[in-house]
């Protein structure tokens, strides 16, 4: 960390230099300039001061390095590094929570935009570490370890930010100085058995802060922002840490380094008002060859206390929170009439509550395509789409994601090649299926029991044609199984192993509602790189593995798991939809890719707020229930590991679960969710909860 360190210090002081000299020639120009220039229509002006709050609870993360460490005249190696997640109970007993407030000052020249900004956060960043008594210069026998720890729970930040404008959106990029304080605490054992010698002391930390982030006006007076910053706080002087008792002992020195990963929801305070801009009629004219749009998801959610008298590796805990973030572009370009290609890059970062463990039908639907406490970045979508129009009646195709304007046959045969999601085309609900802006729980936005072919994000490559009709579609898909379960590498052996989809799509109207629905009847298949549930049991009872784990690993062979769903739409009125699902898969063996559900059967309601003069907010109320085979329940009962969930054993029962969310729509691009989950049995496991899991979302697209 100290290389990378010295690294990211030029770079700081590149970047904060750049920024000043930027900031500066700008300032100059603009007092130059004409004192009459605006904006370009359509542009927002965010001239002016700002203030706000910012804040958020599990989704920072932190890394330390503490050592060299020298032990009276010896130096020992380096102690090791620690890892500050977002739950107290992870990592090395970690909390991050921030929040606090920020002022700034922007000024504007045509759609770019530029300032300084200034802002102080509190935190709950603990981190610690363990080391063995060797690594403290002891026999490796007693005492067993000694234990420092280290909490921040202030960070400062001065900041310069460089934007771009557009419609009532912002985007920007910023450098700048950070500062953190930091309090280590350590704890020396006794080889004699006598009282634990324990030190202290007080540290200042200062560094550099890179960073970018969007802000989205909503009100003449307000906007939300999401933010994100990276912050290498340097490394502290050599400091003494107290005495290490025993013969080996003597006085202890050492020093401390960490970085930060921060990602903060924003609400600012515009003294001088915005000119809000309209929205773009959804009839304006659009680009019959390009699309360009995008999105950014920030889902903050939290679990309370709820019964656990036992932890296995792989359970819920109580009493945390954990925030994931996504932001994706949707890139299209016609290179012919019918032919079109996509390239969805997207970053995400952030976990799900336990690391996105402990609950089969997990609560975070994002949670799935972040797991790392920095932006990471993947190319998720990559395809080619060819549409073979068969005549007859045409269709528009509004401009969207993933869709070009223009018009096509409603008879039509489509082919799609590359890499996408097996979501994107199959298993669709007007309803329930899209976690950035409905139902997050994974029981009820998909078909739990289906175990579509897709690495961790849960992209896969391969093959989809559809055959549609007014009256109805039928599409199949060939892809990518991973090369064990949950592996983020897709098997190249497509010929061997491999995943095929097949859906029916009925389209009616029932003559009593007068109101349209759709049925969809999916078929699936794949053989892949899995274990079997009873001969592994049957392994490990018979004294061949000491742990079940074990036995699942050195047995796994291609084996196949297949199932169905059926997937119901119908809307009851034009505001209120219901909407229902059942799936089942033979259970036999280990789940590959989606989640450990071998039965599941969801419904619930959709309604529009026409009714109290906000048609475009939405609520909605889902119930789900997930089932797991006999041969399945034994694997977890004794000692499994499964895709989610895994206790370390288990007193079986059907795990359920109740959502209800508000979403509100603020303008056209920007939406605000609150979101509860009430989950029973939580991995099917008796023994624990029930768990009630409150959330909040906030989604932007253009």
């Amino acid at each position: 960390m100290r290389t990378q360190g010295g690294i990211g210090r030029g770079v700081a002081r590149s970047a904060t230099v750049l920024v000043a000299v930027t900031l500066g020639l700008w300032a100059r120009e603009s007092a130059a300039a004409d004192p009459a220039a605006r904006p370009p229509a359509g542009v927002i002006d965010w001239s002016g001061p700002s203030f706000g709050l910012q804040g958020s609870a599990g989704a920072s993360f932190g890394n330390y390095e503490i050592g060299p460490t020298t032990i009276g005249a010896r130096r020992v190696s380096a102690i090791g590094t620690g890892d500050a997640t977002g739950s107290r109970d992870l990592g090395a007993d970690a909390t991050t929570v921030v929040g606090g407030a920020f002022a700034g000052w922007t000024w504007q020249d045509g759609a770019f935009v530029y300032g300084l900004e200034a802002d102080l956060v509190g935190a709950n960043l603990k981190r610690g570490l363990r080391s063995d008594a060797a690594g403290f210069g002891y026999q490796a026998v007693d005492p067993p370890f000694a234990l420092i720890r280290e909490k921040t729970d202030l960070f400062g930040t001065l900041r310069g930010r460089l934007g771009y404008a557009f419609g009532n959106s912002l985007i920007y990029a910023s450098a700048g100085l950070a500062g953190a304080n930091g309090r280590v605490l350590a704890t020396y054992p006794d080889p004699a058995g006598g009282p634990a010698g324990t030190a202290s002391r007080d540290l200042a930390y200062l560094g550099f802060t890179l960073g970018a982030g969007v802000q989205f006006a909503v009100h003449p007076h307000l906007s939300l922002g999401i933010d994100y910053r990276y912050s290498d706080l340097g490394e502290s002087r050599r400091f003494d840490l107290g005495i290490l008792p025993g013969p080996a002992g003597g006085p202890v020195s050492t020093r401390t380094a960490f970085v930060s990963n921060q990602m903060m929801a924003r609400l600012i305070w515009h003294p001088q008002a915005l000119a809000l801009q309209p929205d773009e009629a959804d009839d304006a004219p659009r680009d019959s060859r390009f699309s360009l749009h995008g999105q950014t998801t920030f889902v903050n959610q939290a679990v309370s206390g709820f019964r656990a008298p036992y932890r296995g590796p792989q359970s819920l805990v109580p009493d945390q929170a954990q925030a994931t973030t996504t932001a994706t572009l949707f890139l299209g370009l016609k290179l012919w009439e019918g032919t079109e290609l996509y390239y969805n890059p997207e970053f995400s970062q952030g976990f799900g509550l336990s690391r996105t463990l402990g609950v089969a039908g997990f609560v975070n639907g994002e949670a799935q395509k972040a797991g790392a406490p920095f932006p990471k970045l993947r190319s998720n979508r990559y395809f080619v789409r060819q549409t073979f129009g068969l005549g007859g009646e045409t269709e528009e195709v509004p401009d969207g994601p993933n869709a070009i304007a223009g018009t096509r046959d409603v008879e039509r045969i489509t082919v799609i090649a590359g890499k996408f999601a097996l979501g994107d085309f199959f298993d669709g609900n007007l309803y329930a299926h899209d976690p950035r802006v409905d139902f997050m729980n994974w029981g009820l936005w998909a078909s739990a029991a289906w175990d579509f072919p897709a690495n961790l994000p849960g992209f896969t490559q391969g093959v989809m044609v559809e055959y549609n009709r007014a009256e109805f579609a039928i599409r199949a898909a060939y892809t990518q199984v991973p090369k064990e379960p949950s592996s983020d590498v897709l098997d190249p052996r497509v010929f061997e192993r491999a995943g095929a989809n097949l859906e029916f799509e009925g389209r009616y109207t029932l003559p009593v509602l007068v109101q349209p629905g759709r049925l969809r009847l999916g078929l699936f298949s794949n053989v892949g790189n899995a274990a079997d549930f009873r001969q592994v049991v049957a392994l490990t009872q018979g004294g061949a593995f000491a742990d079940i784990n074990d036995a699942a690993a050195a047995t796994r062979a291609p084996r196949r798991k297949s199932g169905l769903y059926v997937n119901l739409e119908q809307a009851l009125t034009p505001d209120l939809g219901l909407f229902a699902r059942a799936s089942a898969n033979d259970g036999r063996n280990e789940s590959l890719s989606f989640t450990d559900v071998d039965g599941s059967v969801s419904g619930g309601l959709s309604l529009k707020g026409s009714a109290w003069g906000r048609p475009q907010d939405t609520v909605g109320l889902g119930a789900s229930r997930n089932t797991i085979s006999r041969a399945h329940q034994a694997y977890f009962a004794n000692g499994g590991l499964g895709l989610l969930i895994g206790d370390g054993r288990l007193r079986y029962a059907p795990e359920r679960a109740v959502e209800v969310y508000y979403a509100m729509n603020l303008t056209k691009a920007v939406t605000v969710t609150v979101d509860y989950q009430h989950v029973e049995n939580p991995a099917y496991n008796r023994d624990r909860g029930p768990a009630d899991f409150f959330g909040t979302r906030l989604h932007t697209d253009f």
